[in-house]
């Protein structure tokens, strides 16, 4: 495996992560916390999320550089990291098949 391979597939798995932490943080933790006064839940996910959105940011920038992306692509890709599904969308559509 190539390293611009192994680039790909760490973004890949981080768009996918950083997606799901995402959605539990939406779906599971914010709940926790509104309608059980449970607020440890959204510390917890809600620092994972913010490391894998990080991540999923410099990865993006990263994949501009590696895969001569435009720049209208990486635009999507930083606006995707804002929509719950965005990254999984992102990870279909733009990056090259394994």
């Amino acid at each position: 495996m190539s390293k611009e391979d192994r680039s790909i597939t760490a973004f890949r798995w981080i768009s996918i992560l950083e997606a799901v932490s995402f959605l539990l943080l939406l779906f599971v933790a914010m709940p926790l916390k509104y309608i059980w006064d449970l607020p440890e839940y959204v510390s917890i996910v809600g620092m994972a999320h913010g490391i894998l959105f990080i991540l999923y940011l410099l990865g993006g920038y990263w994949m501009y550089e590696k895969l001569g992306w435009s720049v209208k692509i990486l635009l999507i890709v930083f606006l995707s990291s804002i929509l719950p599904f965005g990254p999984f969308i992102v990870e279909r559509r733009y990056l090259p098949k394994p």
